[in-house]
């Protein structure tokens, strides 16, 4: 087999693509947890839209709760709100750094912000780990 010489693999470039796809899923949520707190009257009308496939697996076992005891205005869900938009967005900045081979530790911190998206923030987390050594140095 013939070699360019160019060794660069796609494993990094795998997990910045599921950081992003997941980090794009966590702020989706965030901004529906939003569209709930705002206009709780609507929460049930968006449970019945499709609310139950949420991009974060454990979304919706805490709205329901939140349903169950009617507890809508509670700080306990916009710090729900906010954590799944910070964490949307290190996942992204992240991606883009694993998909550049920037720094590796920013791509690590995307992947693992991308954690509770489920199996794409574990995928991510392996693929960039994995592919570690296919970052630049610092200069």
């Amino acid at each position: 087999m013939e070699s360019n010489g160019n060794s660069r693999g796609g494993l990094p470039s795998a997990g910045g693509v599921l950081s992003i796809i997941a980090g794009i899923g966590q702020i989706i949520s965030g901004l529906l947890l939003a569209v709930i707190i705002l206009f709780p009257d609507w929460s049930m009308y968006l449970s019945y839209l499709g609310l139950r496939v949420l991009f974060l697996p454990f979304l919706r076992d805490v709205l329901l709760l939140f349903f169950a005891y009617e507890l809508f205005e509670g700080p306990v869900l916009v710090s729900f709100m906010v954590c799944a938009g910070v964490l949307g967005i290190l996942a992204i900045v992240g991606g883009i750094s694993a998909i550049r081979r920037n720094r590796f530790s920013l791509s690590l911190a995307g992947a693992i912000g991308a954690l509770p998206s489920g199996i794409l923030g574990i995928l991510a987390v392996i693929f960039v780990a994995l592919g570690k050594r296919e970052f630049r140095a610092k200069v």
